[in-house]
């Protein structure tokens, strides 16, 4: 049967195609494309067993190990399972790790049952390459970085752009001691991967923050990590006040939030105090424990207060964590990089203002340039 292919096109992403992973469970784990659904040929036992079949035994013996396995009511499950996946999304594609064997027996089997859907050329690995070369291109566009002292409001300035690439959200990690999501953090391929799927609806200026090169656990891919070293910067300046509002909102109000909508009140509540208690701990190091456990004892005190109605009791600990952790960190830094140009140095609104500017005049200058040669 002359089974059906699509060309590994980031455009089946720019599209939002419904993807069928049909490889085992532990491999999407490790890392799947974007809009991918895991619905398994293989378990991961079975997988486990037809690879070492492979392995001494060869191919054919492997697959005739396969079919053993996944036979009958098991084969008949898998099937049900695409067929109902395709009935919602009609133009989905399959995709397996190099788009060989997995991929087109489950076009076969559903071909079988009179369901022909194509599957993509060259599968998981032929899309991960283009992915991972959309992000390498990025480092040619042009860049800005957006800087400035804890509690800026970096990241809602960059969500405010057109332009601008979050990609604190890619590592699902706000980029600080306390910025640990209570979802698990995404490999690096899924990181590198949500960032190559962001980076198709940006072909011309991007914004990004500034931030290490480690988000998380997340590593920003090293080309684009030093086209931001280089990058002009614009550097928001906000009073202490306002910076202490802003990371009372992301470190309690918002981060409670999240933990009350997926683990409940009670919870969420012993959850959440114990990663912002454990993020200060971390601190020991550039604290010192005398200062650590004052934070640590007003930090306890907060929680108590807040529990009892008064949600203003953090700032005692958060305002210090400002002024002694994070401002003399961020101003190490600045010294360290003393060459940087700035764009703009100014308050929020017009950080946000020069950004936006600046993002219109790199398309107009993006538009007007000659076309490379063919």
């Amino acid at each position: 049967m002359n089974l059906p292919l699509v060309e590994p096109s980031l455009d089946l992403l720019r599209e939002e195609r419904v993807l069928i992973d049909v490889r085992a469970p532990v491999e999407f784990a490790q890392g799947a494309l974007p809009g991918a659904v895991n619905l398994p040929l293989m378990d991961d036992e079975e997988r486990h067993r037809v690879g070492i079949e492979y392995k001494h035994a060869g191919q054919q013996a492997a697959i005739v190990l396969g079919e053993r396995l996944v036979s009958g009511g098991i084969k008949a499950a898998r099937v049900a399972a695409w067929r109902r996946l395709l009935e919602a999304h009609p133009d989905a594609v399959i995709y397996c790790f190099r788009g060989g064997l997995r991929s087109q027996v489950a076009q076969q089997w559903l071909a079988e049952a009179g369901l022909e859907r194509p599957r993509i050329r060259g599968g998981w690995k032929a899309m991960r390459q283009a992915l991972c070369e959309r992000i390498d291109a990025a480092a040619g566009q042009p860049l800005v970085v957006v800087g400035g002292l804890t509690g800026c409001a970096k990241t809602s300035l960059i969500q405010a752009l057109d332009s601008g690439l979050d990609l604190e959200a890619c590592a699902r990690h706000k980029g600080s001691a306390f910025g640990r999501h209570p979802l698990p953090a995404p490999s690096q391929i899924d990181f590198e991967h949500a960032l190559g799927r962001r980076l198709l609806a940006l072909p011309g200026p991007v914004v990004v923050e500034d931030e290490s090169r480690h988000i998380g656990a997340a590593n920003v891919p090293l080309a684009f990590w030093r086209s931001m070293e280089q990058a002009p910067r614009v550097r928001v300046e906000m009073s202490l006040d306002w910076r202490l509002a802003q990371i009372h909102k992301d470190y309690i109000d918002d981060l409670w939030e999240v933990y009350r909508h997926h683990f409940g009140d009670w919870l969420g509540w012993a959850l959440m105090r114990k990663q912002l208690s454990t993020a200060l701990g971390r601190l020991r190091k550039r604290l010192g424990s005398a200062r650590l456990a004052r934070l640590q004892r007003l930090q306890a005190l907060a929680f108590r207060e807040h529990e009892a109605g008064n949600r203003q009791a953090h700032e005692a600990w958060l305002a210090p964590l400002l002024t002694e952790y994070y401002d003399p960190m961020y101003r190490h830094q600045l010294q360290k990089h003393d060459g940087q140009r700035f764009l703009h140095v100014g308050d929020w609104e017009s950080c946000l203002a020069a950004a936006r500017e600046w993002s219109a005049e790199a398309a107009r200058r993006d538009d007007v340039r000659p076309a490379t040669p063919a």
